[in-house]
């Protein structure tokens, strides 16, 4: 690897750390107000609506962040995309750190949590985002690699749909739980007045999430990594032909 993509890494890494850092203090704030005595399941309600309105910005902004320092590190389309999912998995990884070290929270990588809240929330164990981690890390050395090494990277039409309907699957592991909440319990039509609709607050109340689907979730991956095992293999079949 190149002297500069080097230097550009440590620069994006420390930048990951920073946002997982200020992701980390922000939920500290949160649970200290709503959980008190610690943050478990089930969920105390759905929080004020105007809060609510501020966390789903405050969580598109925290992405526009990591895709702007992937757009300025990177020189090339997928140099950027590299970069972005560099930074992404190192912002996700220290938020745990940090909670850990401040929170001594999760008591294990089996800890369910909240992982994102857009447009309703997402749970899952600490494990699962960690594990997909990994996949987008691998992804970008092998991206910055090539890309140093004077290859152009070049992503097929199958590559890609395997990655994203590895991702669909994954996400679909996330958001099924207050999915079904919200569908199965006839909520879907007064989706944007959920926050002060009394009856969803009851229900969210009363539920603990018990399942995961870890099954479904490792099909998931294995697919996304599939998509990116076959772009390698393809690249470097390219390579030894030149």
């Amino acid at each position: 690897m190149k002297k500069e993509s080097l230097r550009k890494l440590l620069i994006v890494t420390a930048y990951a750390i920073a946002m997982g850092f200020f992701e980390a203090a922000v939920v500290i704030y949160l649970r200290n107000l709503f959980y008190p005595n610690g943050f478990n399941f089930p969920l105390k309600g759905f929080i004020e609506p105007y809060i609510l309105s501020v966390e789903w910005i405050r969580e598109i902004a925290t992405i526009i962040m990591l895709i702007t320092i992937g757009m300025l590190a990177g020189k090339k389309f997928y140099e950027k995309i590299a970069y972005f999912v560099y930074s992404f998995a190192i912002w996700d990884i220290f938020y745990y750190v940090f909670l850990k070290m401040y929170l001594n929270w999760p008591s294990s990588l089996l800890t369910w949590d909240i992982l994102f809240m857009v447009p309703w929330p997402w749970v899952g164990p600490v494990l699962a985002p960690l594990l997909c981690t990994i996949l987008m890390i691998i992804t970008t050395f092998i991206i910055i690699n090539f890309e140093d090494k004077g290859i152009k990277v070049k992503v097929k039409l199958t590559e890609w749909i395997l990655v994203i309907i590895g991702m669909i699957i994954i996400l679909f592991t996330w958001m099924y739980d207050y999915g079904m909440l919200i569908f199965n319990n006839g909520f879907a039509k007064d989706f944007f007045t959920l926050a002060t609709n009394p009856r969803f607050i009851e229900v969210v109340d009363n539920y603990i999430p018990s399942y995961f689907n870890w099954p479904l979730f490792l099909l998931g991956l294995f697919v996304s990594s599939l998509g990116v095992l076959l772009f390698y293999i393809r690249m470097k079949k390219g390579k030894r032909s030149r």
